[in-house]
């Protein structure tokens, strides 16, 4: 059994910056590919970032190209989402997946270990 923890989640102001992590803990090495995904308030759950288990591929939604970076250290089994010039529109609830695959997908599907979920906050 796998398990994820979110972390870093809060309230900033338009233009602020946040760094959610992902812990996993239990069976780490089933654990490959792992991305983050949100669900806003009366929407569905979103992809956001991906990154593949060596770290070497990464895939980002259009929405939050260009200001949010995807990492991980696999020596600490986390995963990192740095947000920059976040928007009122990113606000929602964060969730951390992982998948039990060397390859990084941007579907929820393909995704068998979800965490709890982390609130992000952006006010305007």
């Amino acid at each position: 059994q796998v398990q994820l923890g979110e972390s870093g989640g809060g309230l900033v102001q338009a233009g602020g910056s946040l760094r959610l992590s992902c812990a996993a803990s239990g069976r780490t090495f089933s654990i490959l590919a792992t991305g983050w995904f949100r669900q806003a308030p009366g929407k569905e759950r979103e992809f956001v970032a991906t990154i593949s288990w060596s770290g070497r591929s990464t895939y980002y939604a259009d929405s939050v190209k260009g200001r949010f970076t995807i990492s991980r250290d696999n020596t600490k089994n986390t995963v990192y989402l740095q947000m920059n010039s976040l928007t009122p529109e990113d606000t929602a609830v964060y969730y951390c997946a992982a998948r039990d695959s060397a390859w990084a997908i941007s579907e929820l599907k393909g995704y068998g270990y979800w965490g709890q979920g982390t609130q992000v906050t952006v006010s305007s």
